[in-house]
């Protein structure tokens, strides 16, 4: 049981050596974390040449991030991404 602990705690380490090297290390969270109706631009500025915005973008569609600018993408661009993704898979096993 503990090697299995360990093993999941060394993949989500893993997971996350991405945010070492992101555009938004120091930057106010509050700029991923828009009021609701405000602005999305700045945040998604600050990804638009990001390095590791595929693997942001990644790490919040597994761990269901449903809140903020992951990657470049808001809630509601992550949500569609989602199911275009579920319609893909399906359409493939079909």
């Amino acid at each position: 049981m503990r090697e299995l602990m360990a093993n999941a705690l060394d993949e989500d380490n893993e997971d996350r050596r991405w945010q070492e090297r992101a555009n938004c290390l120091g930057v106010d969270p509050d700029l991923f974390f828009p009021e609701r109706g405000a602005s999305t631009k700045e945040a998604k500025g600050v990804c638009n040449s990001c390095e590791v915005r595929m693997d942001c973008l990644e790490y919040a569609l597994r761990h269901g991030e449903k809140f903020g600018i992951w990657g470049g993408m808001s809630e509601r661009e992550r949500r569609r991404l989602r199911r275009q993704r579920a319609l893909a898979r399906r359409s493939a096993t079909a």
